[in-house]
């Protein structure tokens, strides 16, 4: 494995066919954004920091609510990121192409079934028209 990757993201995702850029920039956001919500009191440790599947779908689903409230499932439905397996699928996809970095114990079955989008993003708003 090399150290700098061979690929842009554009032509990750160009190849790769299934993601857009917007969805594969905004995992890559969402790493950042986790990483600092479960490592903030540890950054002046310096030693590696990692977040498991399960972690990295969470800080997604939270910041895709802060970010877009009741049309957060509809903005990752538009990039076609539908489960959060979808989330594993662009993760391992930047891994793969050398752009980000995983533990050996680390594999595309951590994301399967976290959440289900709909409960996790549409019953999260409790919006009731009862008076």
């Amino acid at each position: 494995m090399s150290n700098k990757p061979e690929k842009t993201i554009e032509e990750i995702i160009a190849a790769d066919g299934r993601y857009c850029l917007e969805g594969v920039r905004f995992v890559r956001e969402g790493l950042s954004y986790t990483m600092d919500k479960f490592f903030s009191d540890k950054k002046t440790t310096g030693g590696p920091q990692h977040v498991s599947g399960a972690q990295l779908c969470q800080g997604l689903r939270q910041l895709a609510i802060e970010r877009w409230g009741l049309l957060a499932r509809k903005v990752l439905q538009r990039w076609n990121i539908t489960t959060t397996r979808d989330f594993g699928e662009i993760v391992f996809l930047l891994v793969n192409n050398d752009w980000l970095k995983k533990e050996p114990h680390d594999c595309i079955e951590d994301f399967d079934d976290i959440y289900d989008f709909e409960e996790a993003f549409d019953e999260h708003f409790d919006i009731s028209l009862d008076n």
